[in-house]
Order: C-alpha cells, then structure tokens, then sequence
C-alpha cells in the first residue's frame, strides 16, 4: 500500500469535494448544547434481517469467530441520528486532524470519536446500539478499540475522472470506490450517511470461496450492513444518480477475551496517526491479556481449592498462547 499524502494537518481535499457535498465545512461551536444520544429516537432498527453465513459463501464456518458472514441492510440509526453525525463531521477541526488520503481510499476520516464527535461515538458505544448488532452478528461485539468507532469514508461523482479508472470489462456500476481487500478487524458494520434515494449501485462486493463475486445491495441513510470483513475478501463499489458516497464504519471484535482475535493493523497503518493508533492498539491487547490472566488464574484456583491438582499441560498451552498474543501485538508496532 501507498504511504498515505499527508496524515495530520492535511489541507482539504481537492476542489471538488468540498463543494459537492452536501454539507459545508465550518468551525464547531462550542456554545452549542452538544446532543445526546437516545436509543428511543436514534435507533430505527426493527427487526432482524437476513443473512449469509459462511457456509452460504463457501467458507468453512471454523474460519471465523461467528457463522454469520454478512447482512441484508437493515436500519439502524434515525434520519435525525444520521444529521447530529453529518453536522459533527463536517468541521474545519475534523478536516485538518482527521483526513488522510492513500490509494487504498481517496479521503477518508479517522479518529474523530470522541474527541470531536461524541455523539457518533456514544452512539456506537451505547448497550441498546451493541445489543442490536451482536445478536445480527451471532456473536456479543464490542468496539476494537476508540480510533476506529466512526471511520468515514468520501467518495464523489467524477464522470471525468471514473471513466479514466473503469477497466474494459467494468460496467459503471462495479466501479469500486476501494479496492479489494481484508479487513484488519474480525467485524465491521457499514452504516449509509447519504441519501440514496435515487442511487444505483453502491453494493458491497464479496469475493466467494469458489472465486465468484457476490454482491449485497447497498444500504440506504441510516441502514447498515454487518460484515466478517476479516476473512471475506471484499470491496465498495460505487453508486450513479447521487452526488457522494458517504459511509460509516466501525470495527468490533468479540467482548469475551477466549475468543480468537485475529486482528492486524496491516491496513489501517498507513492511513492513521501512528502515535495515538499504537496507544490505543497496545491498550487493548493489554486489557484482553489481563482478562485472559485473570481467567485462568480463577481456573488455576478453582482446581487448587478442589484438590483437583494442576492440569500443568494445560497451563503450558495457556502460556504459549498468551505468548503468541504479546508477539502479535509487537509486531504489529512498527517505529
């Protein structure tokens, strides 16, 4: 992957961004009461919708952390959700600290949540919001961590510019506005922050086990699809008939530390703040590390206080694993 044009205090993105969406950039107010976030009125979610497993896709179930592979669309945050967001994002402060740009994505915003919008970041954060989303994912989910709560990919209708980009064999609508990738995290949840009435296009393409495309429609303002990025190869296709493409994305993995987390910063490395992705990175492999220790000193107790004896070859696969975890969250941390 590319290094990334400039990660902090990066100026706003060519011409053509700003004017086209929707929304104009300006200095956050911080006189301005700060809304707070309610399920009651900023969830929409109903009722469960359909999904894909694995299997379906021709992947062994084994290989992930859920059977579930991804979502139908569904809605999950209200319109009025969607605006307090909108009018969070497009803020100088946001713009000159979160935007970076590689040839993975064109502009993206990263590490907002929570410093500059606490609303999407409760909003992601709350019980109500990771009830919903576990039990679509078949697995209890939490955040990976703050800095990728709320990611916000921009993309444009550029006529010019897309027809130089569509290879021979590309219809206008299987142009990809990513390119084909894994995702870092086990889980991410794509969230639609346009208005799609009138968009075609815009699917998320999956790449099979057998190497065939499918594709899952895209979402419309509000609605979000759940997808075990990590193992499914993967890319955003993008959408005619709107002026931008504006999605949300948050990546979680599985609450219970004994689960397997196979995560990497492989791609997100080039497009973050180093210093403060690395904190955050390290916090977290901590947190489930002691988690884990805890666990098993409560077993090593439990069999102690039952004159049960210790299951040492048990403890020696403990300890390797934990071991395998510390090197894979070193090596990950590149100076």
């Amino acid at each position: 992957m590319a290094e990334v044009l400039q990660p902090r205090h990066a100026p706003i993105p060519t011409p053509k961004v700003k004017p086209i969406i929707s929304d104009q950039l300006r200095p956050s107010s911080s006189t301005t009461p700060k809304p707070i976030f309610d399920p009651a009125k900023h969830l929409s979610y109903k009722e469960d919708p359909k999904v894909l497993t694995l299997n379906d896709i021709g992947i062994d179930n084994n290989d992930g952390i859920s059977p579930v592979a991804v979502s139908d669309p569904f809605p999950l945050f209200s319109e009025e959700a969607i605006k307090i967001m909108r009018s969070e994002i497009f803020t100088n402060e946001v713009w000159e600290n979160c935007m970076f740009s590689s040839e993975f994505a064109g502009c993206q915003l990263r590490g907002h949540c929570p410093k500059y919008a606490p609303f999407m970041h409760t909003s992601w954060t709350h019980p109500a919001t990771l009830s919903t989303i576990s039990r679509i994912a078949g697995i209890d989910l939490v955040p990976i961590f703050d800095y990728e709560i709320g990611n916000i990919n921009i993309s444009v209708n550029d006529p010019i510019a897309d027809s130089t980009k569509r290879s021979a064999d590309q219809s206008e609508d299987e142009l990809p506005v990513t390119k084909w990738h894994h995702d870092s995290y086990p889980f991410v949840c794509v969230v639609m922050m346009s208005d799609a009435r009138g968009m075609v296009g815009g699917e998320t393409a999956l790449r099979r086990g057998d190497g065939r495309i499918e594709k899952v429609r895209g979402p419309q303002m509000g609605s979000a699809v759940i997808l075990q990025g990590h193992i499914i190869m993967h890319q955003a296709l993008s959408a005619r008939g709107a002026s931008e493409r504006i999605t949300m994305i948050t990546s979680f993995r599985a609450r219970d530390p004994f689960v397997k987390d196979t995560s990497v910063l492989t791609n997100i490395r080039p497009i973050s703040d180093k210093s403060e992705m690395y904190y955050q990175w390290t916090r977290y492999r901590m947190e489930v590390l002691i988690k884990k220790l805890e666990g098993m000193k409560e077993v090593l107790d439990g069999e102690h206080n039952e004159n049960e004896g210790t299951d040492v070859e048990r403890v020696k696969v403990f300890l390797k694993e934990q071991e395998g975890w510390v090197q894979g969250t070193w090596r990950e941390i590149e100076p």
